[in-house]
C-alpha cells in the first residue's frame, strides 16, 4: 500500500473540483463532490501507477506530504 496526498481545487467555472497528485506529475482527475473526488483519485492513481509499471518506469513515492499555507498581501 502507498499513500499519496491529493489536492482538490474548486472549479469556479464548471463546478466541482480538479484533483491533482503532487507526487505523481501528470496524474489528475475531477469530481463534483469530495467523495467523488476521493473515488476518482484512487482510480487515477492506480491507473497511473499501472501505466508506469507497464512502461518500466519507477513509481514515485511521496516522501513528505506537501504543505499548504496561506499568505496575506496588499492588493
Amino acid at each position: 500500500m502507498r499513500t499519496y496526498t491529493i489536492i482538490l481545487e474548486p472549479d469556479l467555472e464548471a463546478g466541482g473540483y480538479t484533483v491533482t497528485v503532487p507526487a505523481l506529475p501528470g496524474c489528475f482527475t475531477q469530481g463534483e463532490t469530495v467523495e467523488e473526488c476521493l473515488t476518482r483519485a484512487k482510480e487515477a492513481i492506480e491507473g497511473f501507477i499501472e501505466s508506469l509499471r507497464a512502461d518500466g518506469e519507477p513509481v514515485p513515492e511521496e516522501s513528505r506530504a506537501p504543505q499548504i499555507l496561506t499568505v496575506q498581501v496588499a492588493a
